[in-house]
């Protein structure tokens, strides 16, 4: 057998392994190399994928392009799915399933349908039967509860804190709560321009000894991840403002 009718095969073995399914496909969360961050395998199933859902066209074109250049991203249908998209206009974003093709979904968050809204998309698929693939990938938020040392037996993600004062006061008060009776990590997001604001305003509202963690860049090239008492973090100098970050509470 020849090297060429070699590489046939196997060209034509990975383009089988590719259904007509809703991949749900990790990105990189920053300019960290694809290949440190991104197993070869989602690489072969995106190169056999021409409908995508997404968060952000530019992004993911950029994204598509570092998996392999030689993706003809002009040949490439992209949806967009964000906060502003109607309820009514997602099932439509699924129709090449129907027709026989693959859809994939690409988020800003890293792995898709995990705090994005790519997880309105799969609810619908699961309505319709149609076949769910998450791929794997990275995840910012397992990563930073990885690294953390807090309790990975039960933790929660809750995405944004409130933005009006009281509300945010009294669900950090929630949090510290559930921490001291159960235990239970609490994960949280803030817009990255805000991060040093709110650790200031943990370190401010919260008992000195409850412990935070500030996991930023993950995967990136500047990523840190601490780990200490808020008394600490009230006297330390940081700078996370605009910068990709997790927040961890635990005791």
């Amino acid at each position: 057998m020849t090297e060429k009718q070699t590489t046939d095969i196997k060209a034509t073995d990975n383009t089988r392994q590719i259904r007509p399914a809703l991949y749900l496909i990790p990105s990189t969360m920053s300019d960290a190399p694809v290949s440190d961050v991104i197993p070869d395998g989602n690489i072969t199933i995106i190169r056999g994928i021409r409908h995508f859902v997404v968060e952000n066209v530019r992004t993911v074109r950029r994204f598509l392009k570092r998996c392999d250049r030689n993706i003809d991203i002009d040949t490439l249908s992209f949806t967009v799915l964000d906060e502003h998209t109607r309820p009514e206009e997602i099932p439509a974003m699924l129709s090449p399933i129907a027709e026989g093709h693959p859809v994939g979904v690409i988020s800003e968050a890293g792995c898709p349908a995990i705090a994005d809204p790519g997880a309105d998309l799969v609810a619908i698929a699961q309505t319709k039967g149609y076949e769910t693939i998450p791929l794997v990938g990275p995840s910012s938020i397992i990563l930073s509860l990885m690294g953390s040392g807090f309790n990975g037996q039960s933790f929660a993600f809750v995405g944004y804190l409130p933005h009006e004062s009281k509300a945010r006061t009294a669900r950090l008060r929630e949090l510290e709560q559930r921490i001291r009776r159960e235990g239970q990590t609490q994960i949280f997001i803030e817009t990255p321009y805000r991060n040093n604001r709110l650790i200031a305003e943990l370190a401010s509202t919260l008992p000195p000894g409850l412990k935070l963690c500030v996991a930023s860049d993950i995967t990136g090239p500047q990523q840190s991840i601490v780990t200490l008492p808020l008394s600490k973090w009230a006297k330390r100098k940081y700078d996370y403002d605009k910068i990709p970050t997790i927040f961890l509470l635990n005791s």
